[in-house]
């Protein structure tokens, strides 16, 4: 009769087969890859803000352009201080007035879009607006910044074809004032195309497929 110890040596110890990583990394494993997405809420406050700086930089060199020249004028004493400034051309009226919206729509935007980052539950809701938002303010920044970029180039090169004189010969800060507040919104409608291409493609991103 066998003995107990040798019926307990008789018992096949079963070998574990499965390749199941060990518990304490499954929960690594599950967790999904970072991806380039968790980074466009912050590129998004970040882009609203250099739109709020362009604006607000581009209204400042524009308003403060004005200077004062003895030149040549048609009557008596034929020579005499005149002033150049942005008000004098509907254009910059119009530049400062678009610029001056784009500025204040940075600002809102950046506040609003750090509140969605704090809260990612309504950033879809957020973004499904400022792309309309967006679009809009493209639009006038950009006709506005070809609207003042015209002007100043006449006033650099002048046009003979209709015997427009250059006056950034004779008002040379008051054209690199110009150049630069128009450089400037050029870079804010630079900021505007990415904030489109960026809300379109989050939300795309969010679309169930």
């Amino acid at each position: 009769m066998a003995s107990a110890a040798d019926k307990e040596s008789e018992k096949i110890i079963p070998v574990p087969t499965s390749t199941s990583p060990p518990p304490e990394t499954k929960g690594l494993a599950a967790a999904p890859p970072a991806t380039s997405a968790g980074y466009f809420p912050v590129v998004n406050v970040v882009l609203r803000f250099l739109l709020f700086a362009s604006g607000l930089v581009s209204v400042v060199v524009m308003v403060t352009s004005k200077q004062t020249e003895i030149t040549q004028i048609p009557f008596p004493p034929f020579r005499a201080p005149v002033s150049a400034k942005f008000s004098h051309s509907p254009a910059f009226i119009y530049f400062v007035a678009a610029l001056s919206v784009a500025g204040f729509y940075g600002l809102i935007s950046t506040l609003v879009s750090i509140y969605a980052l704090l809260k990612p539950s309504c950033s879809t809701k957020i973004l499904s607006h400022f792309v309309i938002f967006d679009v809009l303010l493209l639009g006038i920044v950009a006709s506005a910044t070809g609207a003042a970029g015209g002007v100043a180039y006449i006033g650099l090169k002048g046009n003979t074809h209709t015997a427009w004189r250059k006056v950034c010969n004779v008002y040379g800060d008051f054209c690199r004032h110009i150049g630069g507040s128009v450089a400037v919104s050029l870079f804010g409608s630079i900021v505007l195309v990415l904030l489109v291409i960026l809300s379109i493609h989050s939300i795309s991103k969010k679309i169930p497929k």
